[in-house]
């Protein structure tokens, strides 16, 4: 394994380890947190190895596609804050 996949791959399994600990809290809010804090990482990990200058302007992160997942954690969101 490369040397930027095998740091993916351990960046991967810590945020997998975080999100889990957070679900099992029923903390959504961090859940939502960490997924954006691991999408900053990696694409920082990747532009960093490929030489990539740091863009100026934030990635700008397409709405989230509507899972059934997310449906499901909207759903329990709502009824919480009821």
């Amino acid at each position: 394994m490369s040397g930027l996949t095998a740091d993916l791959s351990a960046l991967h399994d810590r945020y997998v380890e975080s999100v889990n600990l957070a679900v099992a809290a029923d903390d959504l809010d961090l859940v939502e947190s960490l997924g954006a804090e691991y999408d900053d990482e990696a694409i920082r990990m990747i532009t960093d190895a490929e030489g990539i200058p740091a863009s100026p302007t934030p990635v700008r992160r397409q709405a989230p596609a509507a899972t059934g997942l997310r449906a499901l954690v909207r759903r329990m969101t709502t009824r919480r804050a009821a």
